[in-house]
């Protein structure tokens, strides 16, 4: 199928005998002969059809179909945004993160990221995240606020990775949703996959995807609202958002998946209610355990306690 984006090129008699890569790399002045090869090899570019090798000899008439990756993001750079920081040794630090900043630079956001403070604050960071994440070891969406951990070495970047992927890291969330919850407790296991006709949401209604597990339980009742206490076990994209509003119960705010836009007689909230309050991890390389508690912000504390009880 024909991404949106891809481009047809036609191979005239003055190319006759070139390089795919070298012909590519004259009608994509853009981008580095390295970044072309590899369009090649992740099969963005077919000739005639096919698939073919940077090595290609071109003939005339030969139709050439390109399907451009995005131009990398620049290496972020310092920026002396104010950070609070929960924990810190010299492996890693725990960052509050606030809601609205982004973590790392992609997608159109080149500054003003998580990763542009924490090069400001600490200088270096662990550089298995690629250039342009340094110390990112797990993510938090825009507009969810709370405790992030960062490595600050590689070896700490590998031991907390671990951890996270042996599901031995603690996560827990504090979410307001629309409606009561009736069950004091409970789990939502639904696979997590794209949405295939919305593209920016995910989605647990097509039975496929990435395995997902997600527990909940009410801390507080009102009237027309829950507040949930959420653990998760993985760590999909969207994942807490995607598992509430699939039971019938958006998280409070978060248009994306179903929230009203506004509250009736309530303020408006411009971000969504869930915050990344608790995380249990160890220290990676004293092994210690250490607990990291993020406070719940301001503007939400004051949206709760504008909230009526709910009548037993």
């Amino acid at each position: 199928m024909r991404s949106a984006g891809e481009r047809e090129l036609s191979v005239e008699l003055k190319d006759s005998g070139r390089r795919l890569d070298l012909f590519l790399q004259n009608k994509f002045p853009g981008f580095s002969r390295s970044q072309l090869q590899a369009w090649i090899k992740q099969r963005r570019v077919r000739v005639n059809g096919a698939p073919a090798k940077a090595s290609c000899t071109l003939r005339p008439g030969d139709r050439i179909a390109v399907d451009p990756a995005e131009r990398p993001a620049p290496a972020p750079a310092p920026e002396a945004v104010p950070l609070t920081i929960l924990y810190e040794d010299p492996d890693m630090a725990a960052v509050d993160k606030p809601a609205g900043m982004v973590v790392h630079v992609g997608a159109g956001v080149r500054q003003g990221t998580l990763v542009n403070a924490l090069l400001s604050r600490f200088g270096s960071l662990s550089s298995l995240g690629g250039e342009t994440r340094p110390g990112i070891v797990h993510r938090l969406d825009r507009y969810t606020s709370g405790a992030i951990l960062v490595a600050r070495t590689d070896q700490a970047h590998e031991r907390l990775a671990a951890q996270f992927a042996s599901r031995t890291v603690t996560k827990i969330y504090l979410a307001l949703v629309h409606g009561t919850v009736r069950e004091e407790s409970g789990r939502v296991q639904r696979p997590i996959v794209r949405d295939p006709v919305r593209r920016v949401r995910m989605t647990a209604r097509l039975g496929r995807g990435r395995a997902a597990s997600t527990a909940y339980r009410v801390l507080a009742r009102y009237r027309g609202f829950t507040l949930l206490e959420v653990r998760i076990g993985t760590g999909r994209t969207h994942q807490i958002r995607v598992h509430l509003s699939s039971i019938g119960h958006p998280v409070v705010g978060d248009r994306l998946y179903g929230a009203p836009a506004r509250v009736e007689g309530r303020p408006p909230l411009d971000r969504y209610f869930l915050h990344a309050h608790r995380i249990r991890f160890l220290q990676p390389t004293t092994a210690e355990p250490v607990e990291v508690v993020s406070p719940l912000p301001p503007e939400l504390a004051a949206w709760l306690e504008g909230l009526e009880p709910a009548r037993v």
